[in-house]
């Protein structure tokens, strides 16, 4: 959209270092990137932690989330030889809030400039997010002007009035803060927050798939987590409070085992739709507290595995559905869905969620990026690698960095506006 030409301008010079830290309910990744001539990102530095005190994208431990969170960070510096400061940060979970507002500013001197957009962008501050919410994306998804709607970038057009439409996205300001004092426990700065779905888009889709329509669902640990993208914005975001943790506790529960052992026959055995030979293959299954693993075992048919795992996987995909069906978002993703998060890889989704959605599915992998390790190329990093994207483009989409990089106007333009604000 129009705000494209402004972002460009603000792309990260080569040499610069970005750091992005993705803190899951399941693990902890940092990626540290550095951002070469060409504009591309090569990985330096790569470290990830099984997560710990971390529950729904929340915090609920701060000792044990700043400790795994130092792991992580610590194992990423060593690999880059270098320490950092400054960290860009996933917000998720269900206190994490989508809006939707339009916004009509005069324009000063008749003609668009980069200081209307931000002006216009910078009022979002007046729109009522609700209760103890902060401001965490403020997106342009479409113009008018003069109330010609259907305007994909003002700039530099004339008119007497500038109509945005803004997507905005807000956080709740408790855990966001005991997220950022568990990261500076170990040393840093949140440079910035960015929707896990939102950045994970930047890491896996195509710019076809964002122009025409899309929606992404990353299924994480403790969330699920939706951006729906059309012309190149992203017009709608969700969180359902269910992910890959809640198969892991339903199949611990239905087998009688140890989580840890209900992990590993997830990843192992598990399927999201059932196969010929299910009832024949045998899975060994440790009893909880057995200490014998030889001879406290038992063996159960992969049907089984399957058939308590399939529930769950429909739960999400139904209620993907229902609130894309709600909001309105649903026409604009079109008939194409990408899956992302760690929880994508289970066998079988890809078909189950292409039945349930009726849309075409496919997996997103983290892209463009150099020096990428095999072992962290699967849907599961597709948030750390979106994060070093967004950092890249350095986006200027809250209120206190718009006042900050406010671009000069002309003194004409400077009177006209002080004229039409005070006369």
């Amino acid at each position: 959209m129009g705000f494209s030409s402004i972002r460009q301008n603000r792309r990260r010079p080569a040499g610069s270092i970005i750091t992005a830290l993705d803190v899951g309910s399941t693990k902890i990744c940092c990626f540290i990137a550095r951002v070469e001539e060409a504009g591309h990102l090569r990985i330096i530095g790569i470290g990830h932690h099984a997560s710990a005190g971390v529950k729904a994208g929340a915090v609920v431990d701060m000792e044990a989330a700043a400790i795994a969170i130092g792991h992580a960070v610590h194992q990423a510096e060593r690999m880059a030889g270098l320490a950092i400061d400054n960290v860009l940060v996933n917000l998720s979970g269900p206190h994490a809030k989508s809006h939707r507002a339009e916004v009509d500013i005069a324009i000063a001197g008749d003609q668009v400039t980069e200081a209307e957009i931000y002006r216009a962008i910078g009022q979002a501050r007046a729109v009522d997010l609700g209760d103890d919410q902060e401001l965490v994306h403020a997106m342009p998804v479409g113009y008018a002007l003069d109330g010609q709607r259907g305007i994909e970038d003002p700039l530099g057009m004339y008119g007497k009035l500038l109509g945005v439409h803004i997507h905005l996205v807000s956080g709740a300001t408790g855990p966001m803060r005991n997220l950022t004092a568990c990261i500076e426990r170990s040393q840093l700065n949140v440079d910035a927050f960015c929707l896990g779905a939102y950045a994970a888009g930047f890491a896996s889709l195509t710019e076809d798939e964002m122009r025409l329509g899309v929606t992404l669902i990353d299924i994480g640990g403790g969330t699920t987590d939706i951006a729906v993208f059309e012309d190149m914005s992203t017009v709608h975001t969700d969180c359902l409070p269910v992910g890959g943790l809640h198969i892991t506790n339903d199949l611990a529960q239905g087998l009688g085992t140890a989580v840890g052992h209900a992990e590993r026959i997830k990843t192992l055995h598990g399927s999201a739709l059932p196969a010929i030979g299910d009832d024949e293959e045998l899975i060994d299954v440790p009893r909880l507290g057995d200490d014998d693993e030889l001879s406290g075992q038992e063996q159960v048919s992969r049907s089984l595995v399957v058939g308590m795992m399939r529930p769950r996987l429909e739960e999400i995909f139904e209620l993907v559905r229902v609130r894309l069906e709600r909001s309105g978002a649903d026409r604009f993703g079109g008939r194409r869905v990408v899956l992302t998060g760690g929880s994508s890889q289970i066998t079988g989704i890809r078909e189950l969620a292409s039945t349930m959605l009726d849309k075409q599915v496919r997996l997103g992998r983290p892209n463009r990026l150099l020096g990428l390790a095999p072992a962290t190329t699967g849907p599961g990093f597709a948030t750390a690698a979106g994060l070093l994207h967004y950092g890249l483009e350095h986006r200027i989409e809250t209120v206190p960095e718009m006042t900050a990089v406010e671009p000069e106007t002309t003194w004409y333009q400077r009177v006209s506006h002080w004229l039409r604000e005070n006369l």
